[in-house]
Formats: structure tokens, C-alpha cells, sequence
């Protein structure tokens, strides 16, 4: 019986009513991941493993520290930019499908968002939202550890087996506990369950000279949609601008906020 994933992003840039990309049908086999020299992900070593996750981690530390641009792409279907200064509280966002999207514009403790999706209760011009009443896996925030709009560390933490080999780290991910977030976020399909194969799903990763996170792909297996995280230009000023004529978000909004629900 064929069984499906649903990838979709959240935080930042998704609403409820769009953020979700169907899965492949998943009836082609894949063979088991390899890490290195054809070593499968039981056989990997544990130091090995702990090593790229650590090199991972310090990968992406700049989010705290300068801005950067993240690119997230799910299936060619659903893309999203952001750039992001999280040091001096400056973001902005858009996401596209299709030809249509929203933005997102966050200065200090002001949030705004417009949208031509046809959401219910909701016009098309800039709204001012109240960043309490926004749910937690939409993430508009730039508290550490909320404030990546890539979603880098839930990938991260999701990592099963992993290993080095100079800038490119490639290994394996439990999708099923990437979780939803900032990004990339996966969920089970529509009969509640994840395909075969994605506790331990193929990834690769690279860094920079600088030992900076610049790209982290998820090809397409088994009924999961491919999925990449891009980050680049790294310390450019990130000018965002008040939007005129914003007015206080409807009710109607905030339900349909986020991947809960």
C-alpha cells in the first residue's frame, strides 16, 4: 500500500492553507543510504557522527551573529526567501506558489504581513499582527533559537548517522523528527503515517571556507518530496521598510497561522 509524506515550511513565511506540498507516490524502491566509503548508517561510527553534528552546529552559528539570506526550496513548488539580521532585529520574507505568496516584514517588536492567497476573512493589504497571538510554529521572532528562518537546527537534531569529508557532510536524517518549524518541516501523510525509509533519509550538507552552513539538500526517496536550504550573503545590510496604511490584523488571521491547526 502506498503511503505519503507531506513536506511543507512554516515560520517566517507559510500560512496553514498553503503550506503543505504532496508527496511522490513512493512506489520505487531506494537503496539503503551510504555515508563514505559505502558504509550504511548501522555501521557508521558514533565519533564520526558526532563530529559532523558538532561541525553542523558551529556551521550555523552566524544566525545569531550577522545577517545572511536563506533560500528554502520543497519540491519546485513552494520557494521562500528571507533575509534576516537577527543582531538588529531587521527581517523580511516572502514565499511564492504559483505566482502567488505573502510578505513578511519584522522591525524590532513590529510584525507585518501581507498576502494575495485567498484566505478566509482576510484582505490583500499590509496588516500589522500581534506577534502574542501568532503560533509558536510560525515562529516570528528573533529570540535565539527561534529566529532562523531556515530551520537549521531541527534538521540538525534530526540526524542519525553522519560523516565528514573536508566542507561536504553527508549522511542520514529521521525525517519523522524534523517536526515542524521555521524551513523545512515534514508530516505524516494523510493516513497518519510516514513512508518507508524516512527514519533514515539521505541528506547533504555543505560549508564554507569559513566553516559557515551554506547548503542542506533532502533529495526526493520514496514517496518524500526533494527539499533544499540555502544560505548566503552573509553580513549585507538587511533594510526593511514600514509599510504605509497597515491596519490591525482581522480575527480571522490567526487561525490560519502556522502548520497546527
Amino acid at each position: 500500500m502506498t503511503r505519503g509524506a507531506v513536506a511543507g515550511l512554516a515560520a517566517a513565511t507559510l500560512l496553514l492553507l498553503a503550506c503543505s506540498v504532496g508527496a511522490t507516490s513512493g512506489d520505487e524502491p531506494v537503496a539503503a543510504p551510504t555515508l563514505g566509503g559505502g558504509a550504511t548508517t548501522a555501521s557508521t561510527d558514533a565519533a564520526a557522527t558526532a563530529t559532523a553534528v558538532e561541525r553542523l552546529r558551529a556551521g550555523t552559528a552566524f544566525v545569531d551573529r550577522t545577517s545572511f539570506r536563506a533560500d528554502v526550496d520543497i519540491a519546485s513548488q513552494i520557494t521562500t526567501l528571507s533575509h534576516t539580521d537577527n543582531p538588529h532585529r531587521r527581517s523580511v520574507s516572502t514565499v511564492s506558489m504559483g505566482g502567488r505568496g505573502i510578505e513578511i516584514r519584522m522591525i524590532d517588536d513590529e510584525l507585518y504581513m501581507r498576502s494575495d492567497l485567498d484566505l478566509q476573512g482576510v484582505g490583500h493589504g499590509w496588516m500589522v499582527l500581534d506577534p502574542a497571538r501568532v503560533p509558536a510554529d510560525f515562529a516570528l521572532t528573533f529570540a535565539p533559537g527561534r529566529n532562523d528562518p531556515g530551520g537549521s537546527a531541527r534538521l540538525i537534531d534530526a540526524i542519525v548517522a553522519a560523516r565528514t569529508d573536508g566542507p561536504q557532510i553527508t549522511g542520514t536524517l529521521d525525517l519523522t523528527r524534523v517536526g515542524s518549524g521555521n524551513g523545512i518541516s515534514f508530516r505524516p501523510g494523510p493516513d497518519g503515517t510516514f513512508p518507508d525509509g524516512a527514519r533514515s533519509h539521505t541528506f547533504h550538507a555543505t560549508l564554507d571556507a569559513e566553516g559557515r552552513l551554506v547548503s542542506f539538500l533532502i533529495p526526493a526517496a520514496n514517496g518524500i518530496p526533494n527539499a533544499s536550504l540555502r544560505y548566503s550573503d552573509f553580513g549585507a545590510a538587511v533594510d526593511v521598510v514600514r509599510p504605509e496604511g497597515a491596519v490591525a490584523a482581522p480575527e480571522a488571521l490567526y487561525p490560519q497561522l502556522g502548520l497546527g491547526g
